[in-house]
């Protein structure tokens, strides 16, 4: 009876043996996995971020090409603008009234693109009385004095377009002290 049950001690000890190098194969595969895992998510992340990047570069260069279109587009209607006040002006007070008609139409057509280019970001810059400024203003004729230079005679209106100048107005200055 002791050899059966030596014998018996010596299975279950191959079977625990065996066991446990089973549990230990299964712990390192667990480790592996898991440290598998750690990379996946790491690399998703890293993917996540590149992507959100990605996304945010396309849609400020979609937005920066939208504002340089609309720039180049208002940029080309100024003189148009400039026409039509020169058209409005021209009138001066109409004596007849078809003289009258045409020069109400003109001013209509003028104010609906004015309100388009409104709309678009387009800002007159106010000259008449204000302080000379180089950036605002691009001074054409100068009458001598003493003074700070200053705005006395807008010749073409200038425009800003979303806060920047787009066309800086066209002025005579003044000295006067």
């Amino acid at each position: 009876m002791t050899d059966a049950f030596e014998d018996d001690v010596a299975a279950s000890e191959a079977e625990v043996e065996e066991a446990e190098a089973a549990v230990e194969s299964g712990l390192s595969e667990l480790e592996q996995l898991q440290g598998e895992r750690a990379e996946l998510l790491d690399t998703l992340r890293r993917v996540q971020a590149d992507f959100e990047n990605y996304r945010k570069r396309v849609l400020r260069e979609q937005t920066a090409l939208v504002e340089r279109a609309t720039e180049r587009l208002v940029a080309d209607l100024l003189p148009v603008l400039d026409s039509f006040d020169g058209a409005v002006g021209s009138f001066g007070n109409a004596d007849t009234p078809e003289a009258e008609k045409v020069r109400d139409g003109v001013l209509s057509i003028r104010a609906q693109l004015g309100t388009v280019l409104e709309k678009a970001g387009l800002e007159r810059v106010d000259a008449t009385g204000a302080e000379f400024d180089p950036n605002e203003h691009e001074a054409v004729m100068q009458d001598d004095g003493d003074g700070e230079p200053r705005v006395a005679e807008i010749l073409r209106t200038g425009y800003r377009l979303k806060g920047r100048v787009l066309r800086p107005a066209m002025v005579r200055v003044t000295r006067a002290g």
